[in-house]
């Protein structure tokens, strides 16, 4: 059966990683997308390690490769006079105009909705920025690790008695894009039945706060600036990582309800400390959790933490091994039988693994087909291919530097 989005054309400008991961769901499922690139300024990502065989190179990047499958590149100088000539073109031929450039950069390179509209009304662009378009602070530029101290993630992770930390290099970058999908999709649909473009000014600071919403209704509703607490969670105890039997192994148990200790402590037997009342209740198990969190990992650290798991598991209560790189790309069965992992083969970095979607649709569940592309691999395919310029037209702006 055809895809969700095949015969859909997607264009990129776009930089590290936000936007990439919008434009890979479409190319998944199915949508023709060309990213817009350049020698002269290519994406931080394109530069940033791993680096394959550990040999640094434009092309060979695990990060942009991991996020770039089935999209081709076309090399182009955005600042060269002549390139709006090429990017006239790609517009009249694209439905979907993703960015994530900073509101000044896309406005001073001609290329803002404004602009974009004037060349194909019927387009949906959709730009993906720091904090919007809009607002005092809408100039400013910033990435991940950046916006996870402005929501407030750094403050919240951690332990209290050390500095702020961070979730990862760029954790808010996986948030976003899913709004963006969303929005892309309505505005797709309203353009279907009304026939009119639509413009998206989506703010990563925006999509990113959502997730402390907690947080932020604790201090609404009670004053209380919540701060850095390493593992442990104001409704639950036991609540942590314990180790377990191996060399660096170990498990995550959530017990919130009293019902759930009670099923806790017959899974371990019920020994004598589970008996002693400043145990018996929530409040309780908090006030001592310290020790608590030494007994519960007196038990896990005789077991495997699968097997801890397992045994919780069964008992109604959250638990889950902590599992390493390896395990997770080579030997999880579940990944494996929902076939999450696909390998690629690239011409510079040879063959490599790369993540599907977290989703599957039953009638179209997508493929990946195409390795991420060496900059400017397709120019020549996608401006006589895709846009039907001749030869002539393609040798004479090659001539003049327009493609690099």
């Amino acid at each position: 059966m055809k895809q969700p989005f095949e015969g859909l054309k997607a264009l990129g400008f776009v930089y590290a990683g936000v936007g990439a991961m919008i434009l890979k769901v479409l190319a998944e499922f199915g949508a023709t997308v060309v990213i817009v690139e350049s020698m002269n300024r290519p994406s931080n990502i394109r530069l940033a390690g791993p680096f394959k065989g550990d040999v640094v190179g434009i092309n060979r990047s695990g990060w942009f490769a991991g996020g770039n499958n089935d999209k081709y590149s076309i090399a182009l100088n955005l600042k060269h006079p002549r390139s709006l000539e090429v990017s006239r073109r790609l517009l009249l031929w694209a439905d979907v105009v993703v960015d994530n450039f900073s509101p000044r950069a896309m406005k001073g390179l001609g290329l803002s909705y404004e602009d974009i509209r004037k060349v194909n009304p019927h387009i949906v662009m959709i730009s993906c920025t720091f904090q919007g378009q809009t607002g005092p602070y809408s100039h400013m530029a910033g990435y991940g690790p950046q916006m996870q101290c402005l929501t407030g993630f750094a403050e919240l992770t951690g332990w209290p008695d050390r500095e702020p930390d961070l979730v990862c290099m760029a954790y808010p970058d996986h948030i976003a894009p899913r709004f963006a999908l969303c929005a892309l999709i309505a505005a797709l649909d309203y353009r279907k039945r009304t026939g009119k473009g639509q413009y998206i000014d989506l703010s990563e600071y925006e999509a990113t706060i959502q997730f402390l919403s907690p947080v932020i209704l604790d201090y609404a509703a009670n004053s209380r600036m919540q701060s850095r607490n390493g593992n442990k969670l104001p409704y639950a105890a036991p609540n942590g990582v314990y180790r377990c039997k191996g060399e660096d192994r170990w498990c995550a148990i959530t017990i919130s309800t009293d019902a759930e200790w009670e099923a806790f402590c017959k899974v371990i037997g019920n020994p004598a400390w589970t008996k002693e009342e400043k145990f018996a209740t929530i409040l309780g198990r908090k006030k001592n959790e310290d020790e608590l969190n030494q007994l519960v990992e007196e038990w896990t650290v005789g077991y495997a933490p699968e097997d801890v798991m397992a045994m919780i598991q069964q008992s109604g209560i959250a638990a889950g091994v902590v599992r390493n790189c390896e395990e997770v790309l080579d030997n999880c069965p579940q990944l494996k039988h929902r076939n999450y992992w696909w390998t690629l083969k690239h011409p510079e970095i040879g063959e490599y693994k790369v993540r599907s979607s977290n989703f599957k649709l039953t009638k179209t569940p997508g493929q990946l087909r195409m390795a991420a592309p060496c900059l400017g691999e397709h120019t020549e395919y996608v401006c006589t291919g895709l846009l039907d310029m001749t030869e002539e037209e393609f040798i004479d702006l090659y001539k003049d530097n327009v493609f690099e």
